[in-house]
């Protein structure tokens, strides 16, 4: 049987990590895959989540099964956290997936069983995993002009123009904050512009916030999907819990369905959890759980904000910082960097370039041009301004 099968495709994220291992340069830089480090290069365990580990040893007294729906504590405190003082907090239903992959998958074969022909609209460029997860679906995939190249922007009017003509069997997926690879988001005049358009040509919005607290902070990231979730009857979310709790290999995630009231939106979490039993039935406890404790305790809370917030501003003074650096080599062609948000800016950099920073200062960075910013020591800063220029020429 076996034999039949042609070669698999290397990830292009995850077979650098690989090739950076492989390196034996001192002065080698991982800006590939998207993990936090710290200024020690680290990425560390946050003392929120040390402590919510500590509290759930001493207090958890089985392994049992917790059920298709995961932790039901995790999910209201995820929808409490995306969803707190709009009018969707009272119609929307979620449930805990494996990272936010498995609530991306689990939406998609929702919308599959309930409108086979749904088209599902995504930036161009998004998330590598967007488009081959919806297909996998069965859905069909079409693109939106998202990202002006030259001035690395959003290109606010061709988006507007395209999902002008979304209608009632399209979804609009849109990244809820940090936008995956480009590092350019669209500003809340969008989110209520888009809300807008879904209001008049009846498209459903699809929102993936996978890097919230990371951008601005906690409340300003969720601030678009906040007003999109208020003024829609209906909406879908993921969410992950991987960067801001730093759960990577946890694999926590929730998938939410907002619908216009709790009854709906609780029947269509009963499909998922039917959908959730024909692949991996229950997702992973240990992540949900450390979460649903932080979340629930007042004190635990506050340190993980407090820790959150340093990281958010770590990341910003890791932009202006870089950005600092390579003017001091002579161009402002890379101003556009201090400008965006999150772990990730495309650079505009050929495949070209991208190999010669690779193969002639050890720094190693995806094929399309993106960078994680999150990934950067402060020492490394002046070293990286050198080679962008340099490779740029």
């Amino acid at each position: 049987m076996f034999k039949q099968l042609t070669e698999a495709q290397l990830d292009p994220i995850l077979s650098l990590s690989i090739a950076y291992r492989e390196d034996a340069r001192a002065e080698k830089m991982d800006l590939g895959i998207g993990v936090y480090r710290n200024s020690q290069g680290e990425t560390p365990i946050m003392q929120a989540v040390q402590q919510a580990q500590q509290k759930v040893v001493e207090t958890q007294t089985t392994k049992a099964y917790v059920g298709l729906a995961g932790n039901e504590t995790f999910n209201q405190a995820m929808m409490d956290l995306l969803l707190t003082d709009t009018s969707a907090h009272q119609r929307a239903a979620g449930v805990q997936t494996p990272g936010a992959s498995g609530a991306l998958r689990m939406l998609a074969d929702l919308m599959r069983l309930a409108q086979p022909e749904t088209t599902v609209w995504i930036s161009d460029p998004s998330y590598v995993n967007h488009k081959p997860v919806m297909e996998a679906a069965g859905l069909k995939v079409k693109f939106y002009p998202y990202f002006d190249r030259v001035t690395k922007q959003v290109n606010r009017e061709a988006m507007l123009a395209a999902l002008a003509k979304a209608g009632p069997k399209d979804v609009v997926l849109l990244h809820g904050c940090c936008h995956n690879p480009t590092g350019a988001d669209i500003a809340f005049e969008d989110w209520q512009a888009i809300t807008a358009l879904a209001n008049k040509n009846g498209f459903m919005p699809f929102v993936d916030i996978a890097y919230q607290g990371f951008g601005d902070g906690l409340e300003q990231d969720a601030a678009g999907l906040k007003y999109m979730a208020d003024h829609t009857e209906e909406m879908v979310v993921a969410t992950s819990c991987s960067k801001n709790f730093g759960l990577y290999r946890e694999r926590t995630g929730a998938a939410i369905v907002i619908s216009d009231s709790l009854k709906e939106a609780q029947k269509a979490k009963g499909r998922i959890l039917n959908l959730a039993r024909s692949t991996y039935t229950m997702p992973p406890d240990h992540g949900a759980a450390l979460v649903a404790t932080i979340l629930t305790d007042d004190a635990l809370t506050a340190t993980w904000r407090e820790e959150l917030s340093q990281m958010q501003a770590r990341l910003v003074s890791l932009r202006a910082g870089l950005t600092q650096a390579v003017r001091a080599q002579g161009t402002d062609a890379f101003n556009f960097i201090d400008q965006h948000k999150g772990m990730f800016s495309v650079t505009g950099l050929s495949p070209e370039q991208i190999a010669r920073l690779r193969d002639e200062f050890a720094i190693y960075a995806v094929g399309d041009g993106r960078i994680n910013i999150a990934g950067l020591r402060e020492q490394q800063l002046d070293y990286l301004a050198h080679a962008l220029v340099t490779v740029s020429q």
